[in-house]
């Protein structure tokens, strides 16, 4: 059963939901703050955070960037304003998977807790020929895609997000090429309802930031403009 963390100081709200996935088969853990949730994290393995942003005592934000700072726990967050874009573009400039606006239906909740989890999990090989293509190399990084670790070239490791992985794997499967915002769009699958085309360039801004000597001339991954964009270094397959 996977594990899934709701940090809600609503205690109805964490009622609902829990009972919902654990109707569906999944292991439900609720707390209502952030402490609480560090204790949860500390405690046994989580496989998804559902987060609400908007919490009484405490900054949902504030918890969201000590989570990217410490676990790759993929994160669902919860935001009380429909037509607050800048809450959702924050929240995935620090790290968050996808999220919901309250209130929400609670089978939209489960078709998003799923398909967060099918991102999050890590390639399985299942030929020799697969285990010879999991690494690529560009530009002096590495990326393991079985272990999904990103490795610089001083040798330090760089934590990706889902969407971050999923992105950067595109450019490496198509480098040198132009890819438009509808292509990594799918690709990283930030976001499927609204039109949300904003949030490739979040991801590419974050990616940027982790991969580029000066992210604001950038090198690596270049912009092309009304077009979208391209990864410009050589790739090897490993």
């Amino acid at each position: 059963m996977r594990h899934v963390l709701v940090v809600d100081d609503d205690p109805s709200v964490r009622d609902v939901i829990d009972n919902y996935l654990q109707s569906h088969n999944f292991q439900v853990s609720t707390v209502a703050d952030g402490p609480a949730m560090a204790g949860v994290l500390a405690d046994r393995a989580v496989d998804l955070i559902i987060l609400d942003l908007m919490l009484a005592n405490e900054d949902g934000f504030d918890l969201m960037r000590g989570l990217g700072a410490r676990s790759d726990v993929p994160v669902i967050m919860l935001t009380g304003h429909r037509h607050d874009e800048a809450d959702r573009v924050r929240g995935l400039e620090l790290g968050a998977d996808d999220y919901m606006v309250k209130p929400f239906g609670l089978r939209e909740l489960l078709a998003r807790v799923r398909a967060v989890l099918r991102r999050s999990q890590a390639p399985k090989p299942n030929s020799s020929k697969n285990l010879r293509r999991l690494r690529y190399r560009l530009a002096g990084w590495h990326l393991n895609m079985r272990t999904r670790a990103l490795t610089s070239p001083t040798g330090n490791t760089v934590k990706l997000t889902a969407g971050e992985f999923n992105l950067l794997t595109a450019f490496l499967r198509s480098p040198q090429r132009i890819l438009s915002r509808e292509q990594l769009l799918a690709a990283s699958r930030v976001h499927s309802e609204e039109v949300f085309d904003r949030s490739v360039d979040i991801q590419i801004l974050r990616l940027r930031r982790k991969l580029e000597v000066n992210s604001s001339e950038p090198q690596l991954i270049k912009t092309e403009r009304g077009v979208g964009y391209k990864f410009s270094a050589e790739v090897e397959m490993l």
